[in-house]
């Protein structure tokens, strides 16, 4: 009787197991798409402005620092997937390149695609 009693306990112990797991990836999954998102945000924002003509040099300055906000915000989102992973949260490892893709889109704004004065 007292076996029977053990394995249900063990049971019951194994299967609230993996719910934790998945909560914790959904909050983590969710945290990281909202901070894609911002950072996406950030980025086609540091694309949209162009100045109107050589005279206006404060739009070139607001690009320059959206795409410098975007590369920081992608640098943190690619540093909270890394911590997300190492505590196995997130199991897969396709995450990296999201962050990866809008850290190279705000770098490109910076150096070869940004806006002439």
């Amino acid at each position: 009787m007292s076996n029977h009693a053990a394995s249900r306990a063990e049971t019951r112990q194994e299967s609230e197991g993996p719910v934790p797991g998945r909560i914790g990836a959904v909050i983590c999954g969710s945290l990281l798409f909202v901070g894609h998102l911002v950072t996406g945000f950030v980025s086609v924002t540091a694309y949209m402005a162009s100045p109107a003509g050589p005279w206006d040099t404060e739009s070139v300055a607001h690009s320059g620092f959206a795409a410098g906000l975007a590369l920081a915000l992608a640098t943190a989102t690619a540093l909270l997937t890394l911590l997300f992973r190492k505590a196995e949260w997130l199991t897969r490892g396709w995450w990296y390149v999201i962050p990866a893709a809008l850290a190279t889109a705000a770098l490109l704004r910076l150096t070869l695609l940004a806006p002439d004065v």
